[in-house]
């Protein structure tokens, strides 16, 4: 918010309103996002691709991948 100008609150209604996701739901799916091509184009394994990707914890990642694609990123990458 501070290298846009802007305050938080403000910085959180500019994107809700791009995106129709509050900020932190925003992040963490650019988070999947990679973390689900970093499954097909690495052999990393999910462990590491959560890590990677900033995710606190391999499960929380796989919980989220789960949310977000319906399947578990073990699964995903085989």
């Amino acid at each position: 918010a501070k290298l846009a100008g802007m305050s938080r609150s403000q910085m959180f209604r500019k994107i809700k309103a791009l995106t129709g996701k509050s900020p932190s739901v925003f992040i963490r799916d650019i988070r999947l996002q990679r973390g689900r091509e970093l499954l097909t184009t690495t052999d990393m394994n999910v462990s590491q691709i959560a890590y990677e990707v900033g995710f606190s914890t391999p499960t929380y990642f796989s919980d989220a991948f789960l949310e977000a694609y319906g399947v578990r990123p073990s699964q995903f990458k085989a």
